[in-house]
C-alpha cells in the first residue's frame, strides 16, 4: 500500500487538528475527510474512500461503537482505530467485538499512533494487554459449557447430584451433614424448578446434563 488514506471522527476540533497536522507531515498518510459524529463519519464514508478510520469512542449522538458497527457491516469497510482515554473501557472492548481492529490512547505519542495506524492498514490487529486479556477472557467464558440447571441453588444442584449418583434421601442427609427433613425441602424445590414429578424423573434429567458421575 503506497498510501494510506486516513479518516478523522472526533467531536473535538482541537484534537482532529493535532490529528491531520502528523497526518499532513508524515509521508505515506493522506487524511481525506473529517466527522464530529458518528452520523457525521457514515455520511461521509458513503462517499469516501479510505483505509483506516480513527473513530473516537464517546460523541454527541451515534458514538464510535455504534458507527464502528454500521461500517464493519459494509461489504468493503475500512479499518477502524478506536481512539480512547482509558485502555480499560468496556466501551474499548464493545468497540473490538462490533468490527474494530484496535485501539490507541489519546495520550499516546505520534510514533505509537503511527505505529497503529500502519498495523491495522495492513489487516493487522492493534490492541494493548488489557483489552487482549478482557477479549480473552470473554471468549473463554462463551467456550465455558453452561452451569446446568441455572435456576437451582448450589445447593439444590448439589443434592441434585448426589441423587443422581445413587444416594437415598438419608444418604444425602449424611454427605452434606443435613437432616432427612431438610434434604426432602430441597428436593420437593428442585422438583419443582425442573418440572418433574418424581426422583426417577430427577434422575433422568440430572444424569442428562452430567451429573450424578
Amino acid at each position: 500500500m503506497s498510501e494510506v488514506r486516513l479518516v478523522l471522527v472526533d467531536d473535538h476540533p482541537l484534537y482532529r487538528s493535532g490529528l491531520r497536522a502528523m497526518a499532513e507531515r508524515t509521508p505515506g498518510l493522506r487524511c481525506v475527510g473529517e466527522a464530529a459524529s458518528g452520523e457525521d463519519a457514515l455520511s461521509l464514508l458513503a462517499e469516501t474512500t479510505c483505509d483506516v478510520v480513527l473513530m473516537d469512542l464517546r460523541m454527541p449522538g451515534m458514538g464510535g461503537v455504534e458507527a464502528t458497527r454500521r461500517l464493519a457491516a459494509e461489504e468493503a469497510p475500512p479499518a477502524v482505530l478506536v481512539l480512547t482515554m482509558v485502555e480499560d473501557d468496556e466501551a474499548v472492548l464493545a468497540a473490538l467485538r462490533a468490527g474494530a481492529r484496535g485501539y490507541v490512547l489519546k495520550g499516546a505519542d505520534s510514533d505509537e499512533l503511527l505505529a497503529a495506524i500502519s498495523v491495522v492498514a495492513h489487516g493487522g490487529v492493534a490492541v494493548g494487554p488489557v483489552a487482549a486479556a478482557g477479549l480473552l477472557t470473554r471468549v473463554t467464558d462463551d467456550r465455558r459449557p453452561a452451569e446446568p440447571f441455572a435456576d437451582l441453588t448450589d445447593r439444590e444442584r448439589r443434592v441434585l447430584d448426589l441423587l443422581a449418583s445413587g444416594l437415598s434421601t438419608a444418604g444425602i442427609a449424611g454427605a452434606l451433614s443435613l437432616s432427612s427433613k431438610t434434604v426432602r425441602n430441597y428436593l420437593s424445590s428442585t422438583y419443582a424448578k425442573l418440572g418433574v414429578v418424581d426422583r426417577y424423573e430427577a434422575i433422568a434429567r440430572a444424569r442428562e446434563q452430567g451429573l450424578g458421575r
